[in-house]
C-alpha cells in the first residue's frame, strides 16, 4: 500500500528517503503531515531545545560492568547497564 518516497530536508537541503513503514507509523497515529526535516536535523533541533544530556557512570547492580545513565545515581537504588536493564524488562513482560 505505501511506497517508499523521497524528501527534501528543508533545513539542509539533503534528500531523505520517507520509508513506508514510516509512512504506515504516521498513519497510525493520525499524523497528516510528512517530515520536512532528515533525521540529523530532527536530532539536532531536538537536542538544540533541550539542550545535551549529561550522563552519569554508575556501575551495574547485575553484572558489575559500566553504566551510562542520563540521572545522578543514588546509593539506595540499584542502577543497571542497558543490557541488564533490558534483560529484566524481558523476564517480567
Amino acid at each position: 500500500m505505501y511506497e517508499d518516497k523521497t524528501l527534501t530536508c528543508k533545513d539542509c537541503g539533503n534528500e531523505f528517503v520517507f520509508t513506508a513503514g514510516e509512512q504506515e507509523f504516521y498513519a497510525e497515529k493520525g499524523f497528516v503531515n510528512e517530515p520536512q526535516r532528515c533525521k540529523a536535523c530532527r536530532d539536532a533541533r531536538k537536542n538544540a531545545v533541550r539542550g545535551e544530556r549529561q550522563m552519569f557512570t554508575a556501575t551495574c547492580a547485575s553484572c558489575g560492568g559500566e553504566a551510562k545513565v542520563p540521572f545522578q545515581p543514588r546509593d539506595d537504588r540499584p542502577v543497571y547497564c542497558s543490557e541488564c536493564f533490558a534483560k529484566m524488562k524481558e523476564e517480567n513482560a
